[in-house]
């Protein structure tokens, strides 16, 4: 099975898309809503909370770990590489190198959570690729609850993407990277913000492709992912009827979402 985390219904945008690329692959999805965000944690918070995380998956069946959440991929990521022998894939990675390519002016900009924009990660990886790229980052710490909330055509959500979108359309970027797997969800609010001739980098996607490559490359694990996992499995530390509904909405149809205590 392939195992993925985020810190809340986010991530089920990765799992969604790695479940259309990958229909033959059962996934284990674990989402940690009772502890979300996690862009607010210290990183050695966001470290713990992930190695929870991964052990369950691993005990569920999991032999490929996807952090689908852009916070822990920052903050954990490599602690978790370090600490178990399985592959780890984060979320960042795709979505730098997808930026660094389509930016035709190579001024690109960030937004997410404040700890993935604390970490410095996205500019980092970006100019590792395009060391001629400007990247300008700005952390948008209400957009994940207001998510998780369902507040997605809200007139509040609007206004508060404005405020924290204008910045960005001051530095006239021509690609902008959805740097938390929430944020695809409020990708129709936030293109007319923007401008609609700023490219987006939708991260869920961008991920969903690097998985798929990473097991084409890997063919021996990808018929271990075939093994006897049986269907896709959907966890959460807490469950609503908000989360419910956001399930439903990401997937196109009723999710059970099995509780467990964290």
């Amino acid at each position: 099975m392939i195992g993925i985390f985020d810190s809340g219904v986010g991530g089920m945008t990765v799992a969604r898309a790695i479940e259309h690329l990958c229909p033959d692959l059962p996934l284990v999805y674990f989402g940690d809503i009772a502890r979300t965000p996690y862009g607010s944690k210290s990183p050695d918070t966001i470290i713990r909370y992930s190695r929870f995380n991964t052990d369950f998956l691993l005990e569920q069946g999991a032999k490929l770990i996807v952090v689908a959440c852009n916070s822990a991929s920052s903050a954990a990521a490599d602690a978790l590489r370090f600490h178990y022998s399985v592959p780890v894939l984060d979320v960042i990675t795709p979505a730098t190198i997808k930026a660094a390519e389509l930016s035709g002016a190579g001024r690109i900009g960030i937004i997410g959570t404040r700890a993935t924009v604390k970490s410095g990660i996205y500019p980092q990886r970006i100019r590792e690729i395009r060391p001629d790229a400007k990247v300008f980052s700005q952390a948008c710490p209400l957009l994940v609850p207001l998510v998780e909330e369902g507040w997605l055509n809200k007139r509040e959500t609007k206004m508060i993407l404005r405020g924290y979108l204008h910045p960005l359309r001051l530095k006239k970027i021509d690609t902008l990277v959805l740097g938390c797997t929430h944020y695809p969800l409020l990708k129709q609010l936030i293109g007319p913000r923007i401008g609609n001739q700023v490219r987006l980098i939708d991260s869920s996607v961008e991920m969903a492709l690097h998985v798929q490559a990473y097991l084409d490359a890997h063919p021996e694990l990808k018929e271990r992912l075939r093994g006897k996992g049986g269907a896709s499995r959907f966890y959460v530390s807490d469950c609503t009827e908000a989360v419910e509904q956001m399930a439903a909405r990401i997937f196109g149809r009723p999710l059970e979402l099995q509780t467990i205590a964290t």
